[in-house]
């Protein structure tokens, strides 16, 4: 079968054509390629800037939050402390010296307590003090502080032993909890204050719960009043996570952060 000069002009023709823009085709798949992947790399770049970010932030206002921590111990407690210290001391009567060894004795104790605690208070003047005992160890450290002002009782339950080092998400889910307990602090009028931290299936899960009076979070919401609660929702997304807030009116309020470990 004899193929025509048009049929041969048309096949040359045609891989002619193929072979023109194949090229074309292959420059602009490297080209979207390239595209493609200097947006994932600024997008990646622009991530790591905000989680940079917002690990600085969380660091500064654990700092802050701890500083007013001592300066409320050194006016509630170690005040209190010294005062007594003085008072007792001043009223020694070294006329009678049975009373006068007792409190000399009480004056002595109540100075090595106030240096006990000044000494706990010069660890946690270091920001990082806290952050170094660990997510578990920290918490614990911050509700010991909180239960010393007999405002609230405390229940907390920890299932978990240790976690994975990760302590830019350490620093921030513990800034986190500082947060929802300043929180409740603040607002709640709440008697009664559990924490609940467990490890499901790679999966940190840190409940709070208050017997407050809870709120309408919705209403919170279109109101513009729930920056706190937005900031929270913001932070734990930016580490994976999920938070969500079970409360009504005269209920209590019960804030659940899961986040991936």
């Amino acid at each position: 079968m004899q193929i025509s000069s048009k049929e041969v002009f048309f096949l040359i023709s045609l891989i002619t054509i193929i072979f023109l823009i194949a090229p074309l085709f292959m420059i602009a798949y490297v080209s979207l390629y390239n595209r493609r992947k200097k947006k994932h790399n600024e997008e990646t770049e622009s991530l790591k800037k905000a989680f940079e970010n917002e690990l600085l932030r969380s660091q500064m206002e654990v700092q802050e939050q701890t500083l007013k921590t001592v300066a409320s111990d050194l006016h509630d407690n170690i005040g209190q402390l010294l005062g007594l210290t003085i008072i007792t001391l001043s009223s020694i009567n070294i006329n009678d010296p049975a009373k006068a060894k007792e409190k000399i004795a009480a004056a002595e104790d109540l100075a090595k307590r106030s240096v006990k605690e000044l000494r706990a208070l010069s660890r946690l003047l270091d920001g990082e003090e806290l952050i170094s005992r660990g997510l578990i160890g920290a918490i614990a450290f911050e509700l010991d502080w909180l239960e010393k002002s007999q405002l609230f009782k405390i229940r907390y339950h920890s299932s978990v032993k240790t976690l994975p080092a990760k302590a830019g998400k350490e620093t921030i889910i513990f800034r986190l909890f500082q947060e929802t307990l300043h929180n409740i602090i603040r607002h709640a009028k709440a008697l009664e204050i559990i924490i609940n931290l467990e490890f499901i299936n790679d999966l940190l899960i840190l409940s709070i719960a208050d017997d407050g009076i809870g709120f309408n979070f919705t209403e919170i919401k279109k109101l513009h009043k729930g920056m706190g609660l937005q900031n929270i929702q913001k932070r734990v997304a930016m580490i994976g996570g999920t938070v969500s807030f079970d409360t009504a009116p005269g209920t209590g309020t019960k804030t659940t952060i899961t986040i991936p470990y």
